[in-house]
């Protein structure tokens, strides 16, 4: 059910939830992949820099979505990325303030959010175009997306590659880790067999749709 805001305006519950699903920005789109790959070997740093990212998508596209009528069409991209780049240096020094550990284990991730091509995408397709309430909704949606994204690699490196989940030991001393999951290449490992997982389910669903649509012809 849409709900009217303003005129021209409308929001429904696609508006949320396409980015968890049918607009996903790392299963669908294949965007961000640099944090994904490489901060995504335990759930801690997954679920640290999926928050860090929804905040910064959120206020950066919100503040967009403010501004777009006084942003000149030349300089709109500078723009941009001196507003998200405004959100990140916030998030950088929270995360900081809030544990050293963790600051340390992101990395230079955290600054390199300013690149992620979501968040700038976000904010020149869908920001500079709509009215805040549903950039907002939108850029959630996206943000829990790519959260939900890093969990799923997140979780699998490192049950595989520790043996734990979210610090707590899961399969007792005699397992052997594969350390190949907490490395780079893990990364590529998880998230290939993720992809193929979610093109299976959504090849299924397009060929049970085609079967019903069959099935109704022939008995018309």
């Amino acid at each position: 059910m849409a709900i009217d805001l303003k005129k021209g305006e409308s929001i429904t519950a696609d508006t949320f939830l396409s980015g968890l699903w049918r607009e996903n920005p790392v299963f669908v789109m294949l965007l961000g992949m640099c944090p994904v790959l490489a901060v995504s070997n335990s759930v801690i740093n997954a679920v640290a820099m999926g928050l860090a990212t929804t905040f910064v998508l959120l206020a950066s596209s919100g503040l967009v979505s403010l501004l777009r009528s006084f942003i000149p069409k030349q300089v709109r991209i500078a723009s941009y990325i001196v507003i998200i780049a405004t959100f990140v240096t916030i998030v950088d020094y929270v995360i900081q303030a809030i544990s050293l550990d963790l600051y340390n284990q992101l990395g230079a991730f955290i600054q390199l959010i300013v690149a992620n091509c979501m968040i700038l995408g976000r904010a020149e397709a869908f920001a500079s175009k709509q009215r805040l309430g549903k950039t907002l909704i939108n850029s959630l949606g996206q943000g829990a997306g790519f959260t939900f994204a890093l969990l799923c690699l997140g979780s699998v490196r490192e049950l595989l590659g520790n043996g734990t989940l979210l610090g707590i030991d899961i399969f007792g001393a005699n397992f052997e880790p594969w350390v190949v999951m907490i490395l780079p290449p893990g990364g590529f490992f998880v998230l290939g067999g993720w992809l193929l997982l979610f093109n299976w389910m959504k090849e299924r669903k397009a060929r049970k749709l085609r079967e019903a649509e069959d099935t109704e012809v022939a008995h018309a």
